[in-house]
């Protein structure tokens, strides 16, 4: 028997591989609150239910921190496959792993280390899920790279949070990364800020106008750009772009190095080429290691109110590795015109003499909204619905019209749907814009 079969084959102390983890819950702090300190509220962890959405770069590091931290009932949520460009950072995949699912791999994979741990995957989207699977859980642990999915989630929560029912509120603990930059929260539903309260710190990227990319580029992203919007249009070298093909990248990268060298632009690179051209968010295991490890620790007070959690006072923190290490935590405030967690209608400034498309193209890129397909209905009449078929037809002729022509009034409230969150209404009322 070799030395490596001996070692994988030696019994685990599972009392001293805890160790640790036992003292910090049995040893009170000056924070601890005296009633977790009881035998039944030290066994709670075993009966808390967690749910984690997303299993790619922040999704492992989550399970792996929420199984080391004796978390035994979690289920994890991805609808996503194994792509060979995850295996750099998302460490419980393998190459053999590939095509296959994100959720069913990484749940498998905890469980074979963690002793006694059970994570139940589910190969689908959060909106194939009712409002009673929802129920069972206690925390909710987000590690998405999805605004509309945190938007829904949020949204979902909040629906079912009840004030006389302490049980109906399931705290939200989300995680984001960009490079080197990341972000923790905790959002106690109808309590706290929400995600929607939040929204404008998420706004779009502002477009680059075309002029500039194609006249006075000055960084090497409009270079990139210009080989992909104009060039590409221009000479068409392949039939049809495909952005995973390395000839077609390559193709684009020589075009956009040749313009920014014209242009004295330095910092073109086949990466970056790829990575404008897809959108891609860049990745890095270390931010999404500490990250995870700000979310689990949540989490982690949460569940044994062992120190007070981000959620009450400050509750939001936020890192950059750019420059050494930066931590910021701050308290991002209710709003309490939010059109999620609050009863008020918000105002949506319009110029009355604007047509009812302006409007709902305007929802689009407001910070605030960024709705993509609104529907529009005012009181005792709908403006522009795009469902079902026969309405949608019946309202389009409104698009066109003024708000004036619509007989709409400054004051009017109007209800805004999105079938992104099809349980959620949007309320506004209209502040039409003087002309002085």
């Amino acid at each position: 028997m070799s030395v490596a079969t001996q070692v994988s084959l030696a019994p685990v102390d599972e009392t001293a591989k805890w160790k640790y983890l036992d003292h910090i819950r049995r040893t009170p702090g000056p924070f601890t609150d005296p009633d977790s300190q009881s035998e039944e509220a030290l066994n709670r962890i075993n009966q808390c239910k967690i749910l984690v959405i997303g299993a790619g770069g922040l999704g492992c590091e989550i399970l792996k921190n929420l199984a080391m931290s004796r978390f035994k009932d979690i289920h994890v949520i991805d609808m996503d496959t194994i792509d060979i460009s995850n295996l750099n950072r998302q460490f419980l995949f393998r190459k053999s792993d590939v095509g296959k699912y994100k959720a069913e791999v990484a749940a498998n994979f905890v469980e074979k280390r963690v002793k006694g741990v059970s994570i139940t995957p589910h190969n689908c989207r959060i909106e194939d899920f009712d409002l009673d699977f929802y129920r069972q859980f206690q925390i909710v642990v987000c590690g998405l790279d999805s605004i509309a999915a945190r938007r829904w989630i949020n949204s979902t929560l909040v629906t079912l949070a009840e004030e006389d029912d302490p049980d109906s509120i399931k705290p939200l603990v989300d995680g984001g990364t960009e490079g080197f930059k990341g972000q923790a929260r905790v959002i106690i539903p109808s309590i706290t800020s929400c995600i929607e309260c939040q929204l404008d710190m998420h706004a779009p990227r502002a477009a680059v106008p075309l002029c500039t990319i194609a006249t006075i580029p000055r960084q090497p992203e409009h270079c990139v750009e210009w080989a992909h919007v104009i060039a590409w249009e221009k000479e068409k070298p392949f039939p049809k772009l495909d952005k995973d093909d390395p000839e077609h990248v390559t193709w684009l990268y020589q075009k956009a190095l040749a313009r920014a060298k014209e242009f004295g632009i330095e910092g073109v690179t086949y990466s970056l080429t790829q990575g404008t051209i897809k959108n891609i968010i860049p990745a890095i295991a270390s931010t999404n290691a500490i990250i995870a490890a700000a979310c689990c620790n949540e989490v982690f007070k949460l569940a044994t109110s062992s120190v007070p959690c981000l959620g009450f006072n400050n509750n939001y923190m936020m890192y950059s590795g750019n420059d050494s290490i930066y931590t910021y935590t701050f308290n991002h405030e209710k709003k309490p015109d939010c059109p999620v967690c609050s009863d008020n209608a918000r105002p949506l400034d319009v110029d009355p003499e604007a047509t009812l498309q302006d409007l709902l193209d305007s929802l689009a890129v407001n910070p605030e909204a960024q709705l993509k397909q609104p529907s529009i209905r005012a009181e005792g009449k709908s403006l522009y619905m795009r469902m079902p078929p026969g309405l949608e037809k019946a309202t389009s002729p409104n698009l066109p019209k003024t708000f004036l022509e619509l007989g709409l009034e400054d004051g009017q409230h109007v209800v805004v749907t999105d079938p992104a969150f099809s349980i959620t209404e949007f309320n506004y009322y209209l502040r039409f814009k003087s002309k002085g």
